[in-house]
């Protein structure tokens, strides 16, 4: 188990293709990723007022998936710390802090920035980490597992097949740039 403890943040797991590589990184073994019942519930919800068509007891298997695939990651027991967050920006994200603080994290993965500032989150031993930022710091640490992560990802995505270049292409294109461009030096091996 690993002692780097991460909480994502529902924004990280919508689209599917960036909640895909968090949960493949966090199978990793060089994080602890955790999350709520509800920031699955977030995520959810942002999705199918976007995408009304889609069938929420197919997103909420996906949510179950994650839960069985990733050990040791859904919080509990949170709640009673939200009420004494009240710094927060966002009140709605105060159980997402909640949730970090319970569980030990050092980390909140999201592209909210701004919805967790640092005079808020530094008093837990917490900082707030762009995905980008993030998944760069994975591949510092270990680009072997994180190319591994993508591979697993590329196994599945067989209708249709979907190239290296196509996939990095598509996490460029939803903020994961920096982290696409370093991959693409290590593309042959992806």
């Amino acid at each position: 188990m690993a002692n780097f403890t991460v909480v994502y943040d529902a924004c990280l797991l919508y689209p599917a293709s960036i909640r895909d590589l968090a949960v493949e990184l966090a199978r990793t073994g060089l994080l602890s990723a955790k999350w709520t019942a509800r920031i699955h519930a977030e995520w959810i919800n942002a999705l199918i007022r976007q995408r009304p068509e889609l069938d929420r007891s197919r997103l909420e298997r996906v949510a179950a998936l994650m839960n069985s695939g990733v050990t040791d990651c859904l919080v509990t027991g949170f709640e009673s710390l939200e009420a004494g967050l009240a710094e927060l920006p966002d009140l709605d994200d105060r159980h997402v802090l909640a949730a970090a603080i319970h569980s030990g994290a050092q980390e909140i993965v999201t592209f909210n920035l701004r919805d967790f500032p640092d005079t808020v989150l530094h008093p837990y031993g917490i900082r707030a980490v762009h995905p980008d930022v993030f998944v760069e710091h994975l591949l510092d640490l270990n680009p072997e597992a994180v190319c591994e992560a993508i591979r697993r990802i590329r196994r599945r995505l067989v209708n249709p097949p979907t190239t290296a270049e196509e996939i990095l292409a598509k996490y460029e294109s939803q903020g994961l740039a920096v982290s696409a461009s370093i991959l693409r030096t290590r593309v042959n091996s992806l």
